[in-house]
C-alpha cells in the first residue's frame, strides 16, 4: 500500500483536472441570410447528445469540452428553416468555427443539410500538425498506425519523425499513452475502423504533451451514437490463383464493429475488432518448418460514454491486443524451429469524468490502468541450452541448435491525469494539467548471444556475450503544466506560451562497481561492486512559445520554440543492476539509474499561404538540437576481456545530435475530383552514435568512438511524398501514394574474408556512403453499392508497391546489399495485392 500512496494523494489533491489533448471547442455566429443581423437565441445543438448553447446578443454560441470527433449539429430558431450541418470535425486543442445563415420561414420546411468544410488555413495553430480524418484512414492502402505516420513530411518508413530516433515519438490514444516503458515500441494494435482522427505533431507541440522529443501521434477514437449501426469486413491478399499468387504473406483480415445507443441522447457503447493471421513474406521457408499461420494477432476497443447531464459526462474505455508470432533470420532459414517464439499481451482501461462547470470552465479527471506481457521462448530459463548453435563451413548459414534467448517482461501502470480549462473571455484560453505515473516493472531475461566481428562473422572460439538480467522496481513519474493561449483579436495573432515541470523517481540504488585485476599473468579481471548509492530523482522544466499571425486573409506565418525531453527506457536504468549479477561479474552492459532525460532544443518558422479555398502551400524551416542522447561506454580495454568477464560498460548521456530542413506542402481539398497533397523535405541529421550500444561494439571491435558527427543512418537528404483522391467513373473511389526518398547512410569498410579489411590503412568513418535512392507506388480502390438508405457493400483492392522496387535497406561493409547472402530481407517488401468486402449496415 506505502508504493501507491503518492498517487492516492494526489488524486485527492487534484480535484479540478482533466485528459489532455482531447477536448475542442466549437464556436461561431447565427445570421439572417436576408438582412445579415445577428440571430439571438437560436439553439446549438450536437445531433444525438443533450450538448448544445444557444446564441447570444450579438448571434454568437461557443460549446467547450467537446470531445475531439465529427459530430453533426442542428441550429433551431422560431421562424427560421432548421439547417444541420453535419461532419464538422471537432479537433483536440483547437477552435472549430462555424458562420451560419439561416433562412426565414412561416411553414414547416425540410431541413436543410449542409456539409461543413474546414478551413485549409486554421488561424489558431502555431504548431506543425498533419492529420486525417477516419473516412479518409479508410481509403488509404495502408496496414496499421506506423504505415499511416509514415505518409507525413519528415518522417521515415521506420518513424523517425525530423532526423530523431524512431523511439523518440510518444502514441496517443484519446490522450494517454499506448507505449513500452521497458524496451520501446507500442503495447497494441488498433483497428482502422476504431480511428475518427489521426494526427501527428512534428514541431511546436504545446505543454500538455511531455515525454517526446521528435513527434506527438494523437490518435481520435469513435464513439458511438443514435443509431445502431455494425460493419464487417473481410480482407485477403491470397485471392488470386495463377503466376501472381507467390506474392502475398497469406494475410487473412477479419473486422467487426458495433456502436449504437443503450439510452438514446445519453447512453452509447462502440466496439472494434480485428482478427489477423499472416505468414509474413517468408511463407516459403516457414512452412517447412511450422503450420500455418506464423503470427496472430488479436485486438479491439470497446468504449462506454455516458452523458448524465448535458454537463456532465462519464466514458469508460479498454484497448486490449494478445498477439503471437516467430521471428525470422535469414542466416537461419534452415533451422528457423531453433528461434524462438514470442507473445504479448496488453490492456489499458480507463475511467474519464469529464465537468462543464460553465461556458468559460470545465474540468475532466482520467484514471487508467495498463498491462503489458511480453515472452520469448518456452519452458523453464533454467532448462535453456547454452551449447553453441552451430554453423555451415563458411560461417554464414545456422545449421542446428537453439537461440539462447528467453525473456518474461511485465509492466503494470497507474495514471492519473487531467488538467482544468478557463477561458477568461474568448480570446485567452488557460490550460492547468497534471500527470502522476505509478509503475511496477519486472523483467526477466536471458540472453547469450557469439561474438562476431565487425563484418558479422562468428567468432567460435571466443565464449558467449551475456546480456542476461533480471530486475523487479517501482518508479513513478508526474508532470503539472500551464498554458496559456491568446489571440491578439478574433482571426488575429495568436500567442501561445507554456511551461512543463516532469520528475522521475527511479526507487532504485545505483551499484558502484570496479574491475580488479585478479591474473595479471594472463590479464584477467574480475567486477568487484564496492557500496550502493540512491539513486537520485530526474527532474525536467521545459518552455515552449509559438506564435501565428495573418498577414492577410490567405497569409498566414507561424513561429515556435521550446525545449523538449524524454526519459530513458527502463531497461537502460536497471538491466544487469541486480547485485547477485554484478558479484558473479558476467554482464556485458548494464543499465545507469542516474542517466538524465534525453533533451531536445527545437524551433521552426513557416508561411502558409492560400490560393483559395481548395489550394494551399505552407514552406517551414525547423532545426533542433539533441543533447544527453544515450550511449554506452565501456570502462575497461578491450584487451581485459576474459572467459566469463567480457569487460565493464554501461549506458551513459554523452551522445548528441542535430537535424535541420526545409518542408515544402502543397494540399488541396474540397474537390470532388481530385485532392490530396504533395509534400517535399531537404533534411540533414548528424550526430555521434546512432544507438543506444554503439560505444561497446566499437570497442569490442577495436575501432575509436566517434567524436565528431556524422550522417546517422535514419537520415535522408531529399524526399517526395505524393498522396492524391480520386474519383473514377463508375462511381469508384481511387488512392494513390507515391514516396521518394535518396538514400540512407551505410559504412563502407571493405573486408576480404569477414575478419580483416582490405585495406588495414583505411581509416574507419561511420556512415561514409550512402545506398540507391528508393521509389514506392501503393495504390487503392474502392466501389460502394448501396443496397437500403442505411445498408451498403463496399469492394476494395490494393497493391502496395506496384512495381516491384527493389528499395535497399541496409547494405554490408563491401557496398553489397544483402551481404554475402543476398538476404532478401535488406530489401523493403515488394509487391504485395489484397482484396476486401465490407458490409455496412
Amino acid at each position: 500500500m506505502k508504493i501507491y500512496s503518492p498517487l492516492i494523494f494526489l488524486f485527492l489533491l487534484f480535484q479540478f483536472t482533466l485528459l489532455a489533448g482531447t477536448k475542442g471547442i466549437l464556436e461561431g455566429k447565427i445570421v439572417d441570410k436576408d438582412t445579415d443581423d445577428p440571430l439571438i437565441g437560436v439553439s446549438v445543438l450536437i445531433v444525438g447528445t443533450s450538448i448544445g448553447a444557444a446564441t447570444d446578443i450579438d448571434g454568437k454560441f461557443m460549446i467547450s469540452n467537446l470531445d475531439a470527433g465529427m459530430y453533426d449539429v442542428r441550429f433551431t430558431s422560431v421562424g427560421f428553416q432548421t439547417t444541420i450541418m453535419h461532419n464538422v470535425v471537432i479537433r483536440p486543442d483547437l477552435r472549430t468555427t462555424l458562420n451560419v445563415s439561416l433562412s426565414q420561414s412561416t411553414l414547416e420546411l425540410k431541413e436543410m443539410e449542409i456539409t461543413a468544410e474546414r478551413p485549409l488555413i486554421e488561424k489558431d495553430v502555431t504548431s506543425t500538425n498533419y492529420s486525417f480524418g477516419g473516412s479518409q484512414v479508410d481509403k488509404l492502402p495502408v496496414r496499421d498506425v506506423q504505415e499511416l505516420m509514415s505518409l507525413f513530411p519528415s518522417v521515415t518508413a521506420e518513424g523517425n519523425v525530423r532526423g530523431g530516433k524512431a523511439s523518440e515519438v510518444v502514441y496517443l490514444v484519446d490522450g494517454l499513452p499506448l507505449q513500452n516503458v521497458i524496451s520501446g515500441g507500442l503495447t497494441s494494435s488498433l483497428p482502422k475502423s476504431s480511428i475518427t482522427e489521426f494526427s501527428v505533431q512534428t514541431g511546436g507541440y504545446e505543454a500538455e504533451y511531455g515525454n517526446a522529443l521528435s513527434g506527438i501521434v494523437n490518435i481520435i477514437t469513435r464513439r458511438g451514437g443514435d443509431r445502431h449501426s455494425s460493419i464487417l469486413r473481410i480482407e485477403k491478399d491470397n485471392w488470386l490463383a495463377g503466376g501472381w499468387n507467390s506474392q502475398h504473406n497469406k494475410t487473412t483480415e477479419a473486422e467487426f464493429t458495433l456502436s449504437g445507443p443503450i439510452v438514446r441522447e445519453q447512453l452509447h457503447y462502440f466496439s472494434a475488432n480485428t482478427y489477423h493471421t499472416d505468414d509474413t513474406r517468408w511463407w516459403q521457408d516457414f512452412s517447412k518448418f511450422f503450420e500455418t499461420p506464423v503470427t496472430t494477432d488479436f485486438s479491439g476497443l470497446t468504449k462506454l460514454d455516458f452523458g448524465i447531464t448535458s454537463k456532465i459526462r462519464l466514458s469508460t474505455q479498454t484497448i486490449y491486443s494478445f498477439r503471437n508470432w516467430k521471428d525470422y533470420e535469414y542466416s537461419w532459414r534452415f533451422n528457423l524451429d531453433g528461434l524462438p517464439g514470442r507473445r504479448r499481451t496488453s490492456d489499458r482501461t480507463s475511467i474519464l469524468f469529464s465537468h462543464t462547470l460553465s461556458e468559460g470552465i470545465h474540468y475532466s479527471l482520467n484514471l487508467s490502468y495498463s498491462y503489458l506481457f511480453n515472452s520469448i521462448g518456452e519452458g523453464d530459463k533454467n532448462a535453456l541450452d547454452l551449447t553453441p548453435y552451430n554453423y555451415d563451413f563458411f560461417l554464414q548459414y545456422v545449421v542446428s541448435g537453439n537461440r539462447a534467448w528467453w525473456a518474461e517482461t511485465k509492466q503494470n501502470i497507474m495514471t492519473a491525469k487531467g488538467d482544468l480549462v478557463i477561458q477568461p473571455n474568448p480570446l485567452n484560453l488557460l490550460k492547468f494539467g497534471f500527470e502522476i505515473n505509478q509503475y511496477d516493472i519486472y523483467s526477466d531475461l536471458v540472453k547469450y548471444e557469439p561474438q562476431r566481428t565487425y563484418f558479422g562473422k562468428i567468432l567460435i572460439d571466443e565464449p558467449l556475450l551475456n546480456f542476461s538480467s533480471n530486475y523487479h522496481y517501482f518508479p513513478r513519474s508526474g508532470a503539472i503544466y500551464l498554458q496559456d493561449k491568446l489571440q491578439v483579436e478574433s482571426d488575429g495573432a495568436t500567442v501561445n506560451l507554456g511551461f512543463r515541470w516532469d520528475f522521475l523517481d527511479p526507487s532504485s540504488e545505483r551499484p558502484v562497481v570496479e574491475k580488479v585485476l585478479v591474473d595479471s599473468a594472463n590479464g584477467q579481471y574480475q567486477t568487484q561492486l564496492t557500496k550502493f548509492v540512491k539513486a537520485s530523482m530526474k527532474q525536467q522544466l521545459s518552455p515552449r512559445m509559438g506564435l501565428s499571425f495573418p498577414l492577410t486573409w490567405n497569409i498566414l506565418v507561424v513561429m515556435n520554440y521550446g525545449h523538449y525531453f524524454q526519459f530513458p527506457l527502463f531497461d537502460y536504468l536497471y538491466s544487469g543492476i541486480n547485485p547477485s549479477q554484478l558479484r558473479s561479474g558476467v554482464n556485458v552492459l548494464v543499465g545507469n539509474p542516474d542517466l538524465k532525460p534525453e533533451r531536445t532544443h527545437a524551433w521552426e518558422i513557416g508561411i502558409k499561404y492560400g490560393f483559395d479555398e481548395k489550394d494551399m502551400v505552407s514552406l517551414t524551416y525547423f532545426k533542433k538540437e539533441f543533447i544527453d542522447q544515450i550511449d554506452s561506454k565501456t570502462f575497461l580495454a578491450s584487451k581485459a576481456r576474459s572467459a566469463g568477464d567480457y569487460g565493464f560498460a554501461e549506458y551513459v548521456n554523452n551522445a548528441f545530435a542535430n537535424a535541420e530542413g526545409i518542408e515544402v506542402v502543397f494540399m488541396r481539398h474540397r474537390s470532388e475530383d481530385i485532392s490530396g497533397s504533395i509534400g517535399y523535405t531537404l533534411m540533414r541529421t548528424e550526430g555521434v552514435s546512432d544507438y543506444v550500444d554503439q560505444g561497446i561494439n566499437m570497442q569490442q571491435w577495436g575501432f575509436p568512438v566517434a567524436n565528431t558527427p556524422y550522417p546517422l543512418s535514419w537520415d535522408q537528404t531529399h524526399s517526395l511524398k505524393i498522396e492524391l483522391d480520386m474519383k473514377f467513373p463508375l462511381n469508384i473511389s481511387g488512392n494513390i501514394m507515391w514516396s521518394y526518398s535518396t538514400g540512407k547512410p551505410y559504412t563502407y569498410f571493405p573486408t576480404r574474408d569477414g575478419f580483416t579489411t582490405l585495406d588495414s590503412t583505411r581509416v574507419f568513418i561511420p556512415n561514409n556512403a550512402r545506398l540507391p535512392s528508393s521509389s514506392t507506388l501503393n495504390m487503392k480502390f474502392s466501389k460502394r453499392l448501396p443496397i437500403t438508405q442505411k445498408t451498403a457493400f463496399m469492394f476494395y483492392g490494393s497493391i502496395n508497391n506496384v512495381f516491384n522496387s527493389l528499395n535497399a535497406r541496409w547494405a554490408d561493409a563491401n557496398g553489397k546489399i544483402g551481404g554475402q547472402l543476398a538476404d532478401p530481407s535488406a530489401y523493403y517488401e515488394p509487391r504485395r495485392f489484397a482484396v476486401g468486402i465490407k458490409y455496412e449496415m
